[in-house]
């Protein structure tokens, strides 16, 4: 007798945490997207879980000012846009690849907010682009060895700017281990390990320096 074919499990769209839409790639609206053509070239073809990181201890631990938020290497933009739906935040969405944005922007739309977009590298970004933010957010941007220097620059850039909080979340990759060693020996701060629960499984840890 032959065995009934098992059915397919039908793809997840999304994903829905702390209030927020987290589309995958198989979401119609994405797919849309990527039909267009359009194609991320510096590692912006997916949602990387440590913007999970960021989200879970923004609400289980809001910092005191929210207003302004700048979200760089954001790739889709999910901490930056999940600031703007919980906080009420202006929001800053920046990346060095222009083509991440459609996506980010779909992410968005799911979640009934909007987002300033700029392109730039972290080289790039100048003391006065950090000027009246309060909140610096990243996720996943020390990926490489030759990166380690330009992030930790940037903070440096960001603290001399006034940015009163600065937040970023990595599982923990050896190079970012690096930078947020050298920025707490500079800066102070602390270097927590986070992981999340529920229906978005996270692990990692978050480098968080406050600018008193």
């Amino acid at each position: 007798m032959a065995e009934t074919p098992r059915k397919r499990k039908p793809p997840v769209l999304q994903h829905r945490f702390r209030g927020v839409v987290m589309p995958t790639g198989s979401h119609p609206e994405i797919r849309k997207v990527k039909r267009a053509g359009v194609s991320p070239s510096i590692h912006g073809t997916k949602l990387w879980k440590s913007s999970a990181l960021l989200i879970d201890h923004l609400q289980k631990h809001p910092p005191e000012h929210t207003a302004t938020v700048v979200d760089v290497g954001c790739g889709w933009g999910l901490a930056g846009i999940w600031c703007a739906k919980q906080f009420g935040s202006e929001v800053i969405s920046v990346d060095a690849d222009p083509d991440v944005f459609p996506f980010l922007d779909v992410a968005a739309r799911l979640n009934g907010v909007a987002t300033t977009h700029l392109v730039s590298k972290f080289q790039q970004m100048s003391r006065k682009r950090f000027t009246d933010q309060d909140l610096l957010l990243a996720a996943d941007i020390c990926f490489w060895d030759e990166l380690v220097k330009p992030v930790g620059n940037m903070i440096d850039r960001a603290l001399d700017a006034g940015v009163k909080r600065i937040m970023i979340a990595d599982p923990e990759r050896s190079t970012f281990l690096e930078m947020a060693e050298h920025c707490v020996n500079r800066h102070g701060g602390e270097l927590i390990e986070w992981q999340t629960r529920g229906s978005f499984s996270a692990r990692g840890a978050i480098l968080i320096i406050d600018n008193a």
